[in-house]
């Protein structure tokens, strides 16, 4: 499906089991991972007070057809400037495509403009465009899973402002502190952030300010240990009292965990929704599937009894592809950012995941999609994932092309054992609220013991 997602009915969060009782405000908007936003695509020359990773007028595309045929026209114009007749205005042209076919997905093609227009950039002698247009280079290389290649071009870009370009040494820190936060280079992010937020500080621009304390904020909860901490807890003392191995267990298990659970579901910012027959593309689900079969057999790890595997293209293609965002907002009524991290999973027979809470650097949503189920014929039982809230133990029993939103830092979550025969391969994507709120420990409550 391309576009934005139509309104479709889903069915209640969740089945109650017989036996129960009872906005990263950036600047730099089309750079979020893995799936930017849209935009309006009217270039123009980048300005001295514009944003060089934005490039002059920037905006937020209502709909994803229209970026679409806003990147169609550029290309039809670009198709009519007569050769080397306007370097200028092809470089600018190129640019602006390579960012629209990025928000699009299309990450091998806007690193075909993108570089055309870096080539166009450095033979002018134009080092402020050579800048902008490395980072967003730099970005769809990351998008598409090349973070070497990505990370070279972040840090070249850095280099050459603070030599040739002072005011553009902010950007450039941001744009990298961004990527060194998403691969786990949490120590540098900080440096890098902190150092763009003092030089915005002194320019005196509130909303640069804003958006990098709202990054440098994310890298020091994601640093903090007390966090952390805090999620093996609770986890630890879930796993003493109850279990997703043994739903036989959980009525008895229940009455001792009622009163702190009611605790959990009463700060949590969504509450568990399970989603069926949205109209995701089958073909992009199929892709993704296959993909993460590869990537579980390939590089994958076993992490709480399950296996885990990074989302390559066919996960960002689908992300760019499906606004995500819409669909977590619609369901949930809470307003985020698009998604800034994925993950495959894959279950095979016997394998089980425990009830735990996630850490706090997933985000204040997330969003588990079902890209293959199999089970044998006539099965009476299936493995499901199940969620624990202040009434109980609930199910969703996931399909391919199902999915389940929920708040997995505060939602104590699991999946009971699969059964003979029995297989299943996911991908969870972690969503940030677009308020910025963040989870602070003063307002959690502690593991009881």
């Amino acid at each position: 499906m391309a576009g934005r997602l139509r309104d479709h009915p889903s069915r209640p969060a969740v089945r109650r089991r017989a036996h129960q009782p009872g906005r990263d405000r950036s600047e730099d908007h089309h750079h979020r991972h893995p799936r930017p936003r849209l935009l309006i695509l009217r270039p123009r020359p980048e300005g001295p007070g514009s944003d060089p990773s934005a490039g002059g007028r920037r905006g937020q595309c209502s709909d994803r057809n229209e970026l679409a045929c806003a990147v169609g026209r550029l290309q039809e114009e670009l198709r009519g400037l007569p050769r080397g007749i306007d370097p200028a205005r092809t470089r600018v042209l190129t640019r602006w495509i390579g960012i629209g076919l990025m928000c699009l997905g299309n990450h091998e093609d806007a690193r075909t403009f993108l570089r055309q227009s870096l080539d166009l950039a450095a033979a002018s002698g134009n080092t402020g465009a050579v800048i902008a247009t490395r980072l967003n280079l730099a970005d769809a290389h990351r998008y598409s899973g090349d973070v070497r290649t990505a990370d070279a071009l972040y840090r070249s870009a850095l280099t050459t402002a603070r030599s040739r370009h002072p005011e553009l040494v902010d950007f450039a820190l941001q744009h990298t502190g961004k990527h060194l936060m998403e691969r786990g280079d949490l120590a540098e992010a900080r440096a890098h952030l902190r150092e763009a937020l003092r030089l915005r500080i002194a320019k005196g621009n509130t909303e640069l300010v804003e958006s990098t304390q709202a990054a440098l904020d994310r890298v020091e909860l994601l640093l903090g240990e007390v966090p952390s901490e805090w999620s093996r807890r609770w986890t630890s003392w879930l796993q003493a009292r109850t279990t997703a191995r043994t739903p036989a267990r959980w009525a008895k298990d229940f009455p001792a965990l009622r009163g702190a659970v009611r605790g959990l579901t009463a700060l949590q910012r969504v509450h568990p929704r399970h989603l069926c027959d949205q109209p995701f593309p089958v073909e992009l689900i199929a892709a993704m599937a296959e993909e993460a079969e590869k990537a579980v057999a390939a590089d994958g790890h076993l992490h709480n009894g399950k296996w885990n595997a990074a989302v390559g293209d066919a996960a960002s293609r689908f992300a760019g592809q499906v606004d995500l965002a819409a669909v977590v907002a619609r369901s949930t009524g809470l307003e985020v950012e698009q998604p800034h991290t994925g993950v495959y999973i894959g279950y095979k027979e016997a394998q089980f995941l425990d009830f735990h809470l996630d850490e706090f650097g997933f985000g204040e949503a997330n969003l588990i999609l079902c890209l293959k189920d199999e089970r044998p014929t006539g099965a009476l039982t299936a493995s499901t994932t199940v969620f624990i809230n202040a009434e109980g133990y609930f199910e969703c029993d996931l399909r391919a092309g199902d999915c389940v939103v929920f708040d997995g830092a505060l939602t104590p979550h699991g999946r009971t054992p699969l059964g003979s025969g029995e297989s299943a391969t996911l991908v969870s994507f972690g969503f940030r609220a677009r308020d910025q709120a963040l989870r602070a420990l003063t307002n959690l409550l502690p593991a009881p013991r």
